[in-house]
């Protein structure tokens, strides 16, 4: 088993590149791999990705490298291998993200990404730090993870799904903001399973045991 994290040059991904491998070993999930080569992510039996920054960013960065986003469509949409996307990695499973312009996500998942605005205005944006998650539907990678479980976000948009039955789980912050997508073979975190402790160590290992 083959897990490839992809690296498009949206962040640094050292500490996750540890954590999937702590994970990997103690759930017997094979080998992980970063990697920025379609061929890489052509014979992967999961792919993972992460992303740090805006929106626009990290697509434009994506479709840069040739041959890359085709790569992962082809192996998520015609072999149904599992995805994880992290941070802005799960936002474009989106239809759209309205960062700065319009932008096409992925349409993986039908919903649009949007500015975090909290009903209180005291609550700041960006989002940043822990908060309790709330699970809405249950999911293998969830398993052993519960309501009240902590996870560590950093992101001032989020996933606004257009069918209920694709949020995972949600937070609370002066009003409901997306964690969790997921549909089919497909999962997304807004937080950052590497840095979430227990919970994301977790979800990680979950993942690389998950066999749709």
């Amino acid at each position: 088993m083959l897990t490839v994290l992809v690296d498009y040059d949206s962040g640094n991904l050292h500490s996750a590149e540890k954590a999937f491998q702590r994970m990997a070993v103690e759930v017997g999930g094979g080998d992980v791999l970063v990697s920025s080569h379609p061929e890489d992510v052509a014979r992967a039996d999961r792919v993972v990705l992460p992303g740090d920054g805006a929106f626009p960013a990290c697509r434009q960065a994506l479709s840069d490298h040739v041959g890359l986003y085709e790569a992962i469509r082809d192996a998520v949409t015609v072999r149904a291998v599992p995805f994880l996307g992290i941070c802005v990695g799960m936002q474009m499973l989106a239809t759209w993200g309205r960062e700065y312009h319009d932008t096409q996500g992925f349409g993986w998942i039908g919903g649009e990404v949007t500015r975090i605005v909290p009903s209180n205005p005291s609550f700041k944006v960006p989002h940043m730090g822990w908060n309790d998650l709330v699970i809405d539907s249950a999911h293998p990678v969830l398993d052993g993870i519960a309501t009240g479980d902590h996870a560590y976000f950093v992101h001032s948009y989020q996933f606004r799904t257009e069918n209920p039955a694709h949020l995972l789980a949600h937070v609370d912050y002066a009003g409901p903001i997306t964690a969790i997508v997921g549909r089919d073979t497909i999962v997304g975190t807004q937080f950052h399973p590497e840095k979430s402790q227990a919970t994301g160590l977790r979800l990680i290992g979950n993942f690389l045991r998950w066999r749709p």
